[in-house]
């Protein structure tokens, strides 16, 4: 069974493993899925117990969510029982959207998600260039939405692919006017352990981990593709695999499965994190990430070779 956390200072209830319904897959939209099987994947999870899912306006799956949720519902789920997580983009043809375009687009995504509010909403991949202009022009956005009953708490994502090193989290975690925070943190990029975890902490904020498992943690032939980058740019010493078989202590650990096993358990301990985000459109994929987050913690040997071998890196995103 899921274990459930506390997200912070919402006091939400939150299952460790969280339903993206972005990343490469987007529910299987990008890769060919038909609505109704993307519709049934949202029904899946909430079946499996999964109790947090986050969409946006970028990824176009609003919609779909919505009907599931709808769905579920109409089932007899009580609205309280699942976690909507949105998030709106702050650029619009190349220039830095308006307060009255912020309303428009929560408007907009409550429409799609055919919801009175949302339970978090978030400004989507922030630079640490355009925060100050969150914070200065949208925050107070936010701050009105949520007195109207449309948003319960406010969030705020990296944009983790290119700020490896949470330039933009480092300053928003000074600030007191986010409820809660996603990150990017796995076993390729621990870096948040120490510039962002434990401010967020302090200020008792919701973390969600995103990039988990992206296609750097998918399978043994990527990660050996991204250590072998690492080492030809002089990030990883090759001495330091020596004797391992590069993977090999890895994947002849009793009890991983996979590397995804591993890399799901790796993050799901972290200290400071509280919902673990995967995405799939498979529903075996879907099973598979469940378990995986349902299995005990990682060997504290495993973990500790693990943040030897990678602790130092915070170069690369996994993706």
């Amino acid at each position: 069974m899921l274990e459930r956390r506390k997200l912070g200072r919402t006091q939400l209830e939150v299952t460790v493993m969280g339903l993206g319904a972005g990343g490469h897959s987007r529910l299987g939209q990008s890769t060919g899925k038909s609505t109704g099987e993307s519709i049934a994947i949202v029904r899946q999870a909430l079946d499996l117990g999964i109790n947090f899912i986050d969409t946006a306006e970028a990824y176009k799956t609003e919609p779909i969510v919505g009907h599931a949720v709808r769905e579920s519902l109409q089932a007899g789920m009580d609205r309280d029982a699942v976690v909507l997580s949105s998030k709106k983009l702050i650029h619009h043809s190349q220039r830095r959207i308006t307060a009255a375009e912020f309303q428009q687009g929560l408007d907009d995504s409550l429409r799609r998600l055919r919801m009175d509010h949302v339970d978090i909403y978030h400004l989507h991949g922030i630079d640490a260039r355009d925060y100050r202009f969150c914070v200065e022009s949208l925050v107070p956005e936010m701050l009105r939405a949520r007195d109207q009953g449309k948003i319960r708490f406010l969030g705020i994502t990296e944009a983790f692919a290119s700020d490896t090193t949470h330039e933009m989290l480092k300053l928003a975690v000074e600030d007191d006017c986010w409820d809660v925070i996603m990150v990017g943190f796995n076993m390729l990029n621990q870096s948040a352990r120490t510039t962002i975890l434990p401010r967020a902490a302090h200020r008792d904020l919701g973390v969600l981990d995103m990039f988990a498992v992206r296609r750097a943690l998918g399978s043994p032939d990527s990660l050996l593709h991204a250590i072998g980058r690492l080492i030809e740019e002089g990030r990883m010493d090759p001495g330091t695999l020596s004797g391992d078989g590069w993977i090999g202590f890895l994947l002849g650990e009793p009890g991983v499965e996979s590397i995804p096993d591993a890399a799901y358990r790796f993050a799901r301990d972290e200290p400071g994190v509280h919902v673990v985000l995967s995405g799939t459109g498979n529903p075996d994929h879907l099973r598979a990430n469940h378990a995986a987050l349902c299995r005990p913690p990682l060997s504290g040997s495993l973990r500790g070779r693990l943040i030897e071998l990678f602790g130092h890196l915070d170069s690369i995103s996994g993706q």
